[in-house]
């Protein structure tokens, strides 16, 4: 059950808040700021590469390397392939997790580890395996870490992770806003470098300045009625939120907020593309899990019986493409199955610019869910 009252209650929020989600949220502005900045210290700038590699690979642990490769693909387009290399291993444990370079990796491609451990065995053993292969690495990790040797016997670039403080009061999570801009904006200045996407330092700066205007809209001592995030989050109180997407930026937004919902909150959260969305949800709205599929029972024992979890659809938009839009048939789909809808869009900007504004505002709704359900 979500505590409401909580959401207005910036004190009770920041004292229930013990692995710093909200911080992390608050902070993510500052944290893309000190990650250019250690992108440029490491040398990232200075770069001249001979040109595009034909193949990206990314490796790392859970959702942080995970949606870091969603964004980065989204963004190259068909420039390269941008690849995520999924671990192996008994378990989600830094010492039990193993990579492997598929077989034809060698030296024309370019090999990304971004984690932010940076003790696991299995990735000093990639780095190793990438330098016999002939690849280029580049890794993010915290300085000092195992990981910072490995790299630097294998000849490949290492750049120290943003950090703050508090990441090493509590396990960091995968999905928490801090790890996922710590470990993303440097490799943005990398691939820029290449040729294989646009992020450069102006367009970083941007994204950083529309971060701490997202933070302004939805930290802890906003209202509810007047903070998105705080809205949304009550809004999918007791809900299986359906996620659909529109637009190139969303894609990776949506994908995101439900891995977000999943790890932070324990809320399961379903996915799709629109307009494809329409056909692929169409029998879930229509099942049991409508809000009109489960009629109000006289008999019911409303004690003892918990309330049906009915969908509700969260539309993300950006600008569709070719103009296109899926969005009125959307509504319709929802509201004729008596399903409610919430709907984000951001401002106009920059792809960079609005890709972090749906990613901030959803990453502070999961937060608040997660909080003031007890998660």
């Amino acid at each position: 059950m979500l505590d409401e009252s909580l959401l207005d209650a910036p004190e009770r929020l920041t004292e229930a808040d013990r692995r710093g989600l909200l911080r992390g949220a608050a902070e993510a502005g500052a944290r893309v700021r000190t990650a250019a900045r250690h992108a440029a210290e490491a040398g990232v700038g200075n770069l001249k590469p001979d040109g595009r590699p034909r193949a990206v690979l990314i490796a790392g642990p859970g959702a942080a390397a995970t949606h870091a490769a969603d964004l980065l693909g989204t963004l190259a387009g068909v420039g390269s392939p941008v690849t995520r290399l999924a671990p192996t291993g008994v378990a989600p444990a830094a010492g039990a997790l193993r990579w492997e370079l598929p077989g034809w990796a060698g030296s024309v491609d370019l090999l990304l580890i971004a984690t932010p451990d940076g003790a696991e065995p299995g990735l000093s053993l990639l780095a190793e395996q990438a330098y016999r292969r002939g690849c280029t690495v580049v890794a993010v990790a915290p300085a000092g870490s195992p990981l910072n040797d490995a790299v630097s016997a294998s000849r490949g670039l290492f750049i120290p992770m943003a950090t703050a403080p508090y990441d090493h009061d509590e396990p960091l999570a995968g999905a928490a806003p801090g790890v996922l801009w710590a470990l993303l904006t440097p490799l943005l200045a990398l691939l820029d470098r290449t040729g294989l996407l646009e992020a450069p330092p102006e367009a970083v700066g941007k994204v950083a300045d529309r971060l701490d205007r997202v933070a302004e809209r939805c930290g802890p001592a906003i209202v509810t009625y007047s903070n998105p995030a705080k809205t949304l989050a009550s809004e999918l109180a007791d809900s299986l939120p359906v996620v659909w997407t529109e637009g190139t930026s969303a894609g990776p937004a949506g994908r995101r907020f439900a891995a977000a919902l999943a790890e932070l909150s324990g809320t399961p959260a379903v996915v799709a593309d629109l307009p494809e969305a329409l056909a692929a949800h169409s029998a879930l709205l229509a099942g049991r899990l409508a809000a009109g599929a489960d009629p109000d029972d006289f008999f019911r024992d409303r004690v003892e019986e918990q309330a049906a979890l009915h969908a509700r659809v969260v539309l993300l938009r950006d600008r569709p493409i070719g103009g296109l839009t899926a969005a009125p048939n959307a509504r319709d789909l929802a509201l004729g199955h008596d399903t409610p809808i919430s709907e984000l869009e951001p401002e106009a900007g920059g792809e960079l610019e609005t890709l972090a504004e749906l990613i901030a505002i959803t990453d502070f709704a999961a937060v608040y869910l997660a909080l003031a359900s007890g998660a």
